[in-house]
C-alpha cells in the first residue's frame, strides 16, 4: 500500500493496517532509511500523567523544564 505525505507532514495509515490496535499513540523512529511506528500503551501514559498530577507537576512546569534544558 502507498500513503502520501501531506504538506503538513501527515500520513494516513490504512484501516486494514491499524485494525486490532487499541492505541492512538506510536513511538516513531527512523532506522536504516525506514520509518518505524511502534504502538505505545496509553495506559502507561495515563499512569505517568496521574503520577505527575499527584506530584503537583503542571504542564507549565514541564514546559519550563524543557526550555531551561535547551538554553
Amino acid at each position: 500500500m502507498i500513503s502520501k505525505l501531506t504538506s503538513k507532514n501527515q500520513i494516513t495509515i490504512p484501516k486494514s493496517i491499524l485494525s486490532g490496535l487499541e492505541t492512538q499513540y506510536f513511538e516513531v523512529e527512523q532506522k536504516e532509511g525506514k520509518i518505524i511506528l511502534t504502538p505505545v500503551r496509553t495506559k502507561a501514559a495515563d499512569e505517568v500523567r496521574e503520577k505527575l498530577q499527584n506530584l503537583g507537576i503542571t504542564e507549565q512546569d514541564v514546559q519550563d523544564a524543557v526550555e531551561w534544558t535547551r538554553k
